[in-house]
């Protein structure tokens, strides 16, 4: 029998096996084929359960189940709330009846299981789960602008107790493997492959006829105590003041509502926390901030799945890579694609060099171990795909080239002049810089339809995204091909035009101006600081540029006014030009490498905060800049460079904008992306043209709005 998304089948035991199969989509999700389904099998087995034995409920999918529809939570307003909240509230009864049936229940769960997907799975008595390739399991909910609303907080908590179902679960969002699932407690058993799972769960069944939740047994008590026991008591300001120190002030309304949600919900029943639960969910949903995250989900999906990928070009694999330049970056390169299962020729100077530069991936390697996050033999493996060399002959057979040495166009065209020999005839020719046009260094190639930018983020093996800058000779065919070989190491590609800085770098330039400049205007450095991390940027831009040095900074500058009068513009100075000149100049302070910039460090590198000399310098706190203007001068800097560059072709999608913003370069995440901001904004394009007219007229022509965007709101139009 099917009941829509769901098949019943019963055997001779009387065990009966509910598996999930969405035939409208991929993945099973919590929309209303699911939720009719279920509850028609809900009614079923309390209709019949005098004739049944136990439970399993499994997937027909490659997945267990994919979660909440994200689709209909971010549609949610304060108006239908009362709908949405009666709507969840039913699910989770269906739940509720599933757990408290009397009859065994045992999730087989095949592959992963996020979010709602592990929350049907917790609303069962057991849980066993396959250990295949890629699977996960987690409640990663408060990185969407969501908490766990479907009895995650509520179960995750009587399961492990608050404090753990907080920091390693709810607030966490950690998506786990099997065996560190089976670690924390969220899942009770591991098999190896999918075939096992049936027989285990039916012989749990058998084990324990009168199976139970424990919190439906008589005299339960949340493990480790209630927020009321002394234990706990104690703990609970330390663990506010930890997620206020993390989220910085960030407007992150969904860790604060898991973190309310989970302590309240804790005083009362199960029930009474259920509701309560549901409560501060549909609550976020209605919010804009909720909203933007979601965007953010979908918004990488597209771009993941090749937006701006040439069509009609052929998969591609690399099989064989090149790095040049086997500094912190080219070392992180070739780390990231061994991982992946590239053979990589990892080249410097000499021998010894590139030794050192494989002696990073030794490192990070090691660190996995001693987390248990791998063995032996697949770190061998990994490490012996990098073969370090000091011999560009060596890079015979390269199907793929990604060079990272000097920022210097000189340097760079004769790396490549003795490089493209030797690989093969078609080989991409990739570089990774970040500023230099791409189009400039492809002159120095035989070919340069193969030439094309590959901009890593460092660290490499922790940032996600990866810039690929297409020059004015690049071939579709090596795009698609810089495309898939960034999709191949796990990250996720933009792809934007051939321009001085290209979309990351120049836009990121706005953002720091604007702090440097305020110090140049007397406002207080550390207000500076604490402006951006409470709009949402992971570090205060001081902090930032004291890491990239002021010189660096210094050194664009120059050659972007260079490029602009000698392209017949005219040069826009900035109020961050003289803070910089005089930091460098007078000041002698150029960044941490140098021994100290806007801060100070001790000898050994770390920072001991704003350098006192600083204040004296500028007449720090003697400027009254509103907090807000600080914050929207940031964020509307990024904003309005990120129109240009599409005005300019540097950009030619709204999501590769957001995503670029949000994994590379740390624009806030609650916003949704650089672009999105502009929408989300109140009142859309129109209130935010009208509010950077407001801060051009007070801190400069550059807040001024582009024409494109003021003919968009002046329409009523969004940019997406």
């Amino acid at each position: 029998m099917t009941t829509e998304g769901i098949r019943w089948e019963q055997d001779a035991d009387g065990v009966v096996v509910l598996t999930m199969d969405d035939p409208t989509q991929r993945v099973n999700t919590m929309n209303d084929v699911w939720a009719t389904s279920y509850a028609r099998a809900v009614d079923r087995l309390e209709a019949e359960r005098d004739t049944i034995t136990g439970v399993v409920l499994t997937s027909a999918k490659s997945t267990f189940f994919a979660g909440g529809d994200l689709t209909l939570l971010r549609q949610g307003s304060p108006e239908d709330a009362p709908q949405r909240t009666a709507h969840i509230d039913a699910i989770k009864a269906l739940m509720r009846r599933v757990e408290t049936l009397g009859r065994p229940v045992v999730a087989a769960i095949n592959g992963t299981a996020l979010g709602g997907g592990l929350e049907i799975a917790l609303a069962t008595h057991h849980r066993i789960v396959a250990d295949t390739p890629g699977c996960r399991l987690g409640l990663p909910e408060v990185t969407f602008g969501l908490l766990p609303g479907g009895g995650g907080i509520t179960r995750t908590v009587r399961m492990l107790g608050l404090q753990r179902a907080l920091a390693e679960v709810i607030l966490s969002g950690a998506r786990m493997r099997p065996g560190k699932a089976l670690e924390v407690g969220i899942v009770d058993d591991v098999v190896a492959t999918t075939a096992e799972l049936l027989p285990r769960a039916k012989a749990w069944i058998a084990a324990n006829p009168d199976a139970a939740q424990p919190w439906d047994r008589k005299g339960f008590r949340i493990p480790g105590g209630g927020p009321a026991s002394p234990a706990v008591a104690t703990t609970l300001p330390a663990m506010t003041a930890l997620l206020r120190q993390q989220l910085k002030g960030a407007p992150m309304p969904a860790p604060r509502a898991a973190l309310a949600a989970a302590v309240e919900g804790a005083y009362v029943d199960l029930d009474t926390a259920s509701l309560i639960e549901t409560r501060y969910l549909v609550s976020l949903t209605s919010g804009q901030v909720t909203k933007n995250m979601i965007h953010t989900f979908f918004a990488q999906q597209r771009v993941d799945a090749g937006a701006s990928r040439p069509e009609g070009q052929p998969t591609y694999a690399c099989r064989r890579l090149g790095v040049i330049g086997a500094g912190m970056m080219g070392a992180g390169i070739a780390y990231v694609a061994a991982k992946a299962g590239i053979e990589v020729v990892l080249a410097d100077v000499s021998l010894d060099a590139a030794v050192r530069g494989k002696g990073y991936s030794e490192k990070l390697e090691a660190k996995a171990m001693a987390r248990g996050r791998t063995d032996v033999e697949t770190s061998a493996a990994l490490l012996a795909r990098i073969t370090p060399t000091g011999d560009v002959a060596d890079l015979a057979g390269a199907d793929l080239v990604v060079e990272a040495v000097f920022e210097s166009v000189p340097v760079k065209q004769e790396v490549f002049s003795r490089v493209e020999p030797v690989v093969l005839p078609d080989a991409v020719l990739g570089s990774n810089t970040s500023t230099l046009p791409i189009t400039t260094l492809a002159e120095g190639v035989g070919r340069p339809e193969d030439f094309i930018g590959i901009h890593f983020f460092s660290p490499v093996d922790k940032m996600p995204l990866v810039e690929i800058v297409r020059g004015a000779k690049t071939s579709d065919a090596t795009l698609a091909k810089a495309f898939d070989f960034v999709r191949q190491i796990r990250k996720t590609p933009i792809v934007v035009n051939d321009q001085r800085g290209f979309f990351t770098s120049r836009v990121i330039g706005t953002f720091i101006n604007e702090a440097v400049a305020a110090v140049g205007e007397g406002v207080e450095p550390s207000t500076i600081e604490q402006a951006a991390l409470q709009a949402g940027y992971p570090a205060g831009p001081l902090q930032l540029l004291d890491e990239l040095t002021l010189t660096l900074t210094q050194k664009i500058r120059a050659e972007t006014r260079a490029a602009v009068e000698a392209g017949g513009g005219t040069w826009q100075p900035h109020g961050a030009d003289s803070v910089l000149d005089r930091m460098i100049g007078e000041l002698d302070r150029c960044g941490r490498s140098t021994g100290g910039g806007f801060y100070a460090y001790d000898e050994d590198g770390r920072r001991t905060g704003i350098w006192p000399g600083l204040r004296e310098a500028f007449g720090s706190g003697s400027a009254d800049v509103p907090f807000v203007d600080l914050q929207e001068r940031m964020l509307f800097a990024e904003a309005i460079d990120a129109v240009r560059c599409l005005d300019d072709g540097v950009l030619t999608s709204v999501e590769d904008a957001d995503i670029g913003s949000l994994l590379g370069i740390g624009f806030p995440r609650w916003t949704g992306g650089v672009l999105h901001y502009i929408d989300q904004y109140d009142g859309g394009p129109a209130g935010f043209v009208a509010r950077a007219r407001e801060l051009a007229a007070a801190y400069g022509p550059h807040f001024e709005p582009p024409a494109s965007l003021v003919a968009k709101a002046e329409a009523g139009e969004v940019l997406a």
